[in-house]
């Protein structure tokens, strides 16, 4: 995998478009990008002396100009950094190479940061092709100093007492450069590395053509309703999404496509089976050969896994999977693999019994079909209706978000024994997005951080996943506090009535505010170490889905909610179906992510073609049939166009460390693990690996016990 520093964890955009030029022709624009300026000052002028961003006087001209100023200035520090180590016979690495490179690199970051905030609260401020300038030329200044050659061979020969001597996070840093420097191939001969740069070329062209063919089989394709009695059920915001006329949400036609989420909407709540198929089989088939030729990706992903097992032989590992390794913290491809398989022997049962009992309930309601995977989300919004009681939209009712974010910030105080106070009159890049202060607990001349918080959807937002964004992180040696943007994209109050949220809309919110907090509370020295800096893929998501588990507790529930017209607390009956449906087909949904982590891992470590390896491995995983033209892979972005190659394991594995810290607040309750959990995860941030830091909290290794007693999961011996 390429390193942890040229993987950023958003692919942004930009910033508050003023003086944009364009030039008018036949039907469209030809949009002038200015160009990244290397000379003069251009950072001055992006913050104010408080050190917060001055977010309206923020352009596109002077962001691109700070960002080649800043970056110049990084790519001349390399320089003289390496003349220095080539010319001085005794170097201080502290005075010399770590803290010059944490003074140079402050200003870009902060840059950096901005640019994504806005694109995030907004594309329409800042349009993708103005951030990818932005975006490319800040990666590659940063990257600089790690593929210095020079430097590299300076740390690798410094004195390991000494660097420990100078500073409790100095080691872990150089061991960063080392890493870093070798996965770059600073260690090959030149015809290697040669050999290597070509290779990534080619791979970065094999990304690039399945992207863009993926996001043109998704744009291709619309299927019209015109009766209204297929959108009944529809809730409002789907509703809205797919209309053709937003204004008259259900006046119809309807235009369904193959984003996300609309696909999931469709497949949830339209009754007619025929319409799930067909939805759900282009879907599937998308980007493949069984649908427009000159758009099938198949080629391209096996050049893709072909080109990484290169790079990885180059770079001395056996296979693209084993290198992956080298950035996360479970070491090696079989002790990865333990732990799914292990996960497996429980959720596995489960799903059979799950989709048993849903087929059940399928017959009884007159379905007269066996259940395929397109009918799953539709009779489990049913089923959880109809035997538990479970209506979304009258759930929603009780948590109002103005009172869900007061009621995560008495939680996040109490927890973590800090106070959050909001700052008036602070520039933002919309009216609405609030600041926050947060400070030590009791003492508000002790700042510790700060973040924006943008709630509601604007123009050109799109998704609803939920960002923190970090601006600038923590640094003693710049005297840098943290500071970041929590961006969602919730519907905007409308005639006095607040946004309502879901349970998953909550889970989203509480996600990101543990990622925040992990940002805000790190007592590390170094930027590069702070906060989520550092930290190994299959463990950057814990903080997060740690607070996410809260809202399995009632009492934290009970403390949310508010009904947006009475004001009282939600009902015992309603806190019961939540519970049912936090943990409702958790089986079906675990096998799920097992079966893409195996397949991901089985792809990049394997030479047979990815067709025979998802025969293989389908029925391992998932009780159904394999359709005979799904070919799924032909459409993962993220795991062959993005950077999540070898790496979706990633995300079960934080979340069994986060079901196993979770469990330390059952067992022993909030206050004082809360402060266990500030003083390790969040405060040491990236400059101690993850598996210590569990040890440290828990007093022993990790297990996947937790997860398993978390999602309910029967206990049932190994499957033969």
């Amino acid at each position: 995998m390429i390193s942890a520093v040229l993987r950023h964890q958003f692919l942004p955009r930009l910033l508050s478009v003023s003086r944009i030029s364009t030039t008018r022709r036949n039907n469209g624009f030809i949009v002038l990008v200015p160009e990244i300026g290397e000379n003069g000052d251009g950072s001055s002028n992006l913050s104010k002396p408080d050190g917060l961003p001055e977010f309206t006087h923020i352009t596109v001209e002077k962001c691109l100009a700070a960002i080649g100023t800043e970056a110049r200035s990084v790519e001349k520090l390399v320089e003289e950094t390496e003349q220095l180590v080539q010319s001085k016979d005794q170097l201080n690495v502290y005075a010399d190479i770590l803290d010059p490179f944490e003074h140079a690199i402050k200003d870009l970051e902060t840059t950096w940061g901005v640019a994504k905030a806005l694109y995030l609260g907004s594309s329409t401020l800042m349009p993708t092709t103005y951030y990818l300038n932005i975006h490319e030329r800040a990666q590659r200044a940063r990257a600089a100093r790690f593929n210095s050659k020079p430097i590299f061979d300076c740390l690798s020969t410094a004195d390991p007492k000494s660097v420990e001597a100078g500073s409790p996070e100095g080691k872990q840093l150089v061991k960063k450069y080392l890493l870093e420097g070798r996965l770059n191939g600073i260690t090959l001969q030149p015809d290697e590395r040669l050999n290597l740069t070509q290779t990534l070329t080619e791979l970065n062209k094999e990304k690039s053509t399945y992207r863009s063919k993926v996001e043109t089989a998704i744009k291709q394709f619309s299927h019209v309703i015109k009766d209204y009695s297929l959108v009944r059920a529809f809730p409002p915001t789907l509703l809205e999404a797919i209309a053709v006329n937003d204004e008259e949400p259900t006046k119809g036609p309807w235009k369904v496509t193959l984003q996300p989420d609309i696909v999931k909407g469709v497949l949830e709540y339209c009754p007619d089976r025929v319409e799930r198929w067909n939805v759900w089989q282009a879907d599937v088939r998308k980007a493949s050969s069984h649908t427009e030729k000159s758009l099938a990706t198949s080629t391209h992903l096996e050049n893709i896994r072909s080109l990484r097992k290169r790079q990885a032989n180059l770079l001395g590992f056996p296979d693209f999977a084993t290198m992956s390794m080298e950035t996360k913290m479970a070491k090696d491809v079989p002790y990865v693999r333990e732990i799914l398989n292990s996960l497996l022997s429980y959720a596995f049962p489960a799903q059979v019994q799950e989709v048993e009992t849903l087929q059940k309930f399928a017959d009884e309601s007159n379905f007269g079909h066996k259940l395929e995977l397109c009918d799953i989300l539709y009779w489990k919004r049913k089923h959880l209706n109809a035997v538990y009681n479970y209506d979304e939209e009258r759930i929603r009712e009780y948590f109002p978000l103005p009172r869900v974010i007061t009621g995560i910030f008495h939680l996040l105080e109490k927890l973590f024994h800090v106070t959050i106070v909001e700052r008036e009159n602070v520039e933002a890049w919309h009216p609405s997005v609030k600041y926050y202060d947060v400070f030590n607990e009791g003492n508000q001349s002790e700042l510790l951080g700060g973040f924006y918080l943008d709630c509601y959807s604007q123009k050109g937002r799109r998704g609803k996943e939920g960002w923190m964004v970090a601006i600038r992180n923590r640094s003693d040696v710049t005297q840098t506090k943290p500071l970041c943007s929590l961006v969602f994209n919730f519907p905007t109050p409308v005639y006095g009535k607040p946004s309502l949220l879901s349970i998953d809309d909550m889970g989203t919110i509480f996600r990101n505010f543990g990622k925040c907090m992990q940002h805000i509370l790190t007592q590390v020295r170094y930027s590069d170490l702070a906060g989520l800096s550092n930290i190994e893929w299959d463990a950057a998501e814990v903080c997060g889905k740690v607070m996410e588990f809260f809202l399995k507790d009632p009492n934290v529930l009970v403390n949310l909610s508010g009904h947006y017209s009475t004001e009282e607390e939600i009902p015992a009956e309603l806190l019961d179906s939540i519970k049912i449906y936090q943990n409702y087909m958790a089986g079906y949904d675990l096998c799920k992510e097992l079966y893409i982590a195996n397949l991901d891992l089985e792809l990049h470590s394997s030479n047979d073609f990815w067709q025979d390896i998802v025969r293989k491995l389908w029925p391992n995983y998932i009780n159904f049939e394999l359709d005979k033209k799904d070919s799924h892979p032909c459409s993962m972005v993220n795991i062959f166009a993005g950077e999540w190659g070898a790496a979706y394991f990633s995300h079960i594995m934080s979340k069994i460390v986060a079901a196993d810290v979770y469990s330390t607040f059952v067992e022993n309750g909030r206050t004082d693990v809360g402060q266990r959990l500030k003083s390790t995860f969040f405060a040491y941030g990236g400059s101690v690996g993850t598996a210590e830091i569990f040890r440290r909290f828990r007093g022993r290794d990790l297990s996947p016990d937790a997860l398993i007693g978390t999602l309910q999961l029967n206990r049932v011996n190994e499957r033969s």
